[in-house]
């Protein structure tokens, strides 16, 4: 969901291993989970690779699931899928209306639903499958993760994100003062500096030249 402040910032996130330093940092973040009416959403799925120079087969695969009712079983539905470098599109109700908006290394698998409708709400599943390639085994891990989707008619404020807002505004205010208070000292201080280089200028060429010229000679017993 877009706040005032732009992207809102989860504050607990995990920091993932990096092993190269032109590697970018993955963070794994929880997806945001309420939605705009009309709006775009992006479900958020991230899977950190821990050590790049593995290489990996990576199949993902995206379910829906209804809200569900008392007494009444859950329709788990299959929507979209990424495998063999390319993500497919399942037939049913989110047809045309499911974008890719995964990375290209597969660590954020996420997906992105157009033109919210009331009838999207529910929980959303992210199954990431890796298969690693060593010389002698192929080892498998798998990741799930669940979204619980709610729709609503406009976006909301967000408090914490109208209060860091607030303090952002407050925090350029007390800085612009500071600012403008260190300018004006540092005025004065080299206006007073001035001032006193030209009283003694002054004084100097107040002296008569021959006591420029004949220095008084120094008292001595």
């Amino acid at each position: 969901m877009v706040t005032r402040t732009g992207v809102h910032l989860q504050t607990l996130v995990l920091l993932c291993f990096v092993v190269h330093p032109s590697r970018p940092v993955c963070v794994d973040i929880p997806s945001e989970t309420d939605a705009v009416l009309g709006k775009s959403m992006k479900l958020t799925c991230i899977s950190c690779i821990k050590r790049d120079e593995i290489k990996s087969k990576t199949h993902v695969d995206w379910y829906y699931m209804p809200n569900k009712e008392k007494d009444t079983a859950s329709n788990k539905t299959h929507i979209y899928k990424y495998n063999v470098d390319s993500p497919v599109e399942s037939d049913g109700p989110f047809k045309g209306r499911l974008a890719w908006n995964g990375s290209q290394d597969l660590q954020d698998v996420s997906i992105r639903i157009i033109n919210v409708t009331y009838n999207d709400r529910g929980i959303y599943e992210c199954i990431v499958y890796r298969q690693f390639e060593f010389d002698s085994f192929k080892p498998s891990v798998s990741l799930t993760k669940k979204i619980k989707l709610t729709v609503k008619a406009k976006a909301t404020g967000d408090a914490a994100a109208l209060y860091s807002e607030i303090m952002m505004y407050v925090l350029l205010v007390c800085l612009t003062f500071w600012l403008l208070v260190e300018m004006v000292y540092c005025y004065r201080k080299i206006s007073k500096s001035d001032e006193q280089a030209l009283d003694t200028a002054t004084n100097y060429l107040a002296i008569p030249s021959e006591q420029k010229d004949n220095p008084a000679a120094p008292v001595t017993e």
